[in-house]
């Protein structure tokens, strides 16, 4: 029986690694407190629970409506309203209880970004593609109900290395993209807490609608979405490396 090739676990495995190196290095020569990791992970997880939640209930009506645009705004404001909504608001809350403090506006940005792309789409999907991988290596029936809902759901897994690698690329470059983004209005959601400007909140805000490229995937072409999505969080980057200037400006 055909087995899924084991390139696809170096797409998680890679980001999951460069995001706990990231959140080592933070804590070994700046500042990530277990309360920063904590917060991060509530406000976080509290999105990514009430997004599936409401879209369980909402999806499949916005779906029927055949409009990309409305798909498009569906996903991009619900990012805005929950992650980046969310991780301001648990941002005042840590701040006012004195559980962060101004060192912490990096390592916030981080610790999203790691939950994110360290946890829930690094580690637990190399867990998943590894249990899979022995599954359907094992044989019996197990394996043979695994590769039917694989070849039905999810048959790209069983492209062989040489058609897989330009979409495990891809992944690689989005993971990469996710962090950056994450990073960058977690510590725009920090700044407008911590020093109650709403204009760092106003920046962070819009970053929370790169999710409404996704429905252009079909349209331009996943490559080109994926270099698209970069060059946002490059951006998104910048505005954060200005935010940090004009805060440092004002203390001054």
């Amino acid at each position: 029986m055909q087995n899924i090739d084991l390139i696809y676990l170096a797409q998680p495995l890679v980001v999951t690694a460069v995001a706990v190196l990231l959140v080592l290095y933070w804590r070994k020569r700046r500042s990530l407190t277990w309360w920063v990791l904590l917060y991060s992970l509530a406000a976080y997880a509290i999105a990514i629970i009430a997004k599936t939640v409401f879209q369980l209930f909402t999806a499949s009506a916005v779906a029927s409506t055949g409009s990309l645009a409305a798909m498009g705004a569906y996903l991009g404001l619900q990012t805005v309203a929950l992650e980046v909504g969310l991780a301001y608001a648990f941002a005042r809350v840590a701040i006012s209880k004195g559980r962060m403090s101004r060192k912490d506006a990096s390592g916030y940005g981080i610790g999203l970004a790691f939950w994110e792309n360290g946890v829930l789409l690094g580690a637990l999907s190399a867990v998943n593609l590894a249990a899979l991988y022995l599954t359907l290596g094992a044989g019996g029936a197990a394996a043979s109900a695994a590769f039917a809902s694989v070849s039905s759901t999810q048959p790209a897994l069983l492209y062989s290395a040489s058609q897989a690698l330009p979409s495990v690329l891809l992944g690689m470059l989005e993971r990469m993209s996710s962090v950056m983004l994450h990073a960058a209005w977690g510590f725009l959601a920090f700044l407008a807490a911590f020093y109650k400007r709403r204009r760092y909140l106003f920046a962070a805000l819009p970053m929370g609608l790169v999710d409404s490229l996704v429905v252009l995937s079909g349209v331009i072409g996943t490559a080109p979405l994926e270099a698209l999505i970069f060059a946002v969080a490059l951006a998104s980057v910048a505005v954060a490396w200005w935010a940090s200037r004009d805060a440092g400006r004002a203390r001054a």
